[in-house]
């Protein structure tokens, strides 16, 4: 019987990959890798993540920590608190092209090894009922066109969730206990979004 290759990943981020309100089964990449599980093996989960953080404070956190200097699959889902703060979309711009670089360089410098998930809406939140949902809409979008834009100029996998935050408005269910981030049924939705593709990256031994 054929041994099920074992793989390793690595995370980045912020609240929406630590899972924040969430348990850590919950997270979106600890549910992707039980979704894979049949056809890899991941024998190692790294998170690089925490609530609040923007493009830079995630950057100096990678270097801050001691990290495994290689993995088959390095994901990215950064960026809305660059939008909450009301940061420069230039300065973001530079930040996430330093990011992808970053992520490349744990895959050998293969950005092909590397896949993005888009900025979720945390506009259809409770916690955000009392502000223009609207503009909350628009400045992500423009975040992730920005994102977009990097992922096919680095040739790397984009994943684009923002349609499924948004999908389910009035169900509290996809919305965690603290009413701003989401629950671990959304993240499912996620992992389920990005599955394909992180089967397509850890396969390719290119």
């Amino acid at each position: 019987m054929e041994k099920t290759p074992t793989k390793k990943i690595l995370a980045l981020g912020d609240s929406y990959t630590i899972g924040e309100s969430v348990l850590e089964s919950e997270r979106w990449s600890a549910q992707l890798i039980e979704l894979i599980k049949d056809e890899i093996q991941v024998s190692k989960h790294d998170i690089v993540a925490q609530t609040g953080w923007t493009t830079f404070e995630l950057q100096d956190a990678i270097v801050a920590h001691k990290l495994d200097s290689h993995y088959d699959l390095v994901s990215l889902l950064i960026g809305v608190n660059n939008q909450y703060r009301g940061l420069s979309k230039d300065d973001f711009r530079i930040d996430f092209q330093q990011l992808l670089k970053t992520a490349a360089n744990f895959t050998s410098g293969n950005f092909q090894h590397v896949m993005v998930l888009s900025i979720p809406d945390w506009g259809v939140s409770p916690f955000a009922s009392n502000r223009d949902r609207t503009q909350i809409a628009q400045e992500i979008d423009a975040f992730n066109m920005i994102i977009k834009e990097e992922c096919q100029k680095y040739h790397v996998s984009f994943v684009d969730i923002t349609p499924i935050s948004r999908a389910y408005p009035t169900d509290v269910s996809m919305i965690a206990e603290d009413g701003l981030h989401f629950s671990g049924k959304m993240y499912a939705l996620w992992a389920n979004a990005a599955k394909e593709k992180a089967l397509q990256v850890l396969k390719n031994d290119n």
